[in-house]
């Protein structure tokens, strides 16, 4: 790693034990070995710790650097270059309101200021509750149904007021249900 990128992490010393659990290393390994070249690994890589942590953390990308054998300065050019690859937390649910120009023509601009709104938040900001992250995205390849967005992996098209609303309602519906879950997992002693 380059000491002139003060934007990422120094190096993890070598006696710090990994964090990766066994099993995505295994995971990690494996795709390693039905490639002849590393960095043919290393989306799929970023994409199974995002999958299992929610983001890639400096501390995790720099092990994954390391497993992989590129620099983590090199990983973290491919990891910022996806904006599928989240290089900060977010919320529980993510959700990508598209910023194309058909988008923008049908009036993605007020949607996305009512669904600010509604969350309580701008544009590449979490809830406070850590339900909801919103994001833009460049394209959904939705433009046919354009003002579109995504929630988690459902899409959505045709955008009014009403449905933005539906929206940012089935959030809260869904972080509702996961509480009330994790109540019900505690009174029956599923939860620590």
């Amino acid at each position: 790693m380059s000491t002139a990128d003060p934007a990422l992490p120094p190096d993890l010393p070598p006696d710090l034990p990994p964090d990766l659990p066994p099993d995505l290393r295994d995971e990690i390994a494996a795709m390693m070995a039905a490639t002849d070249h590393p960095h043919g690994v290393t989306v799929g890589a970023l994409a199974a710790v995002q999958a299992r942590f929610g983001w890639v953390s400096d501390a995790h990308l720099v092990e994954l650097a390391r497993l992989i054998g590129v620099s983590a300065a090199e990983l973290d050019g491919v990891a910022t270059y996806f904006n599928l690859i989240f290089r900060r937390p977010v919320g529980r649910h993510v959700i990508m309101m598209c910023d194309s120009v058909s988008c923008w023509l049908m009036g993605a601009d007020a949607l996305r200021a009512r669904l600010c709104d509604r969350l309580g938040i701008q544009p590449g900001q979490m809830t406070p509750d850590g339900a909801a992250t919103l994001l833009p995205i460049v394209c959904l390849g939705h433009c046919d149904h354009a003002p579109a967005l995504l929630v988690d992996r459902t899409l959505h098209g045709d955008l009014d007021e009403s449905r933005i609303d539906a929206i940012a309602d089935g959030v809260r519906a869904k972080e509702q249900a996961r509480e009330q879950g994790t109540e019900r997992g505690t009174e029956q002693g599923r939860e620590p």
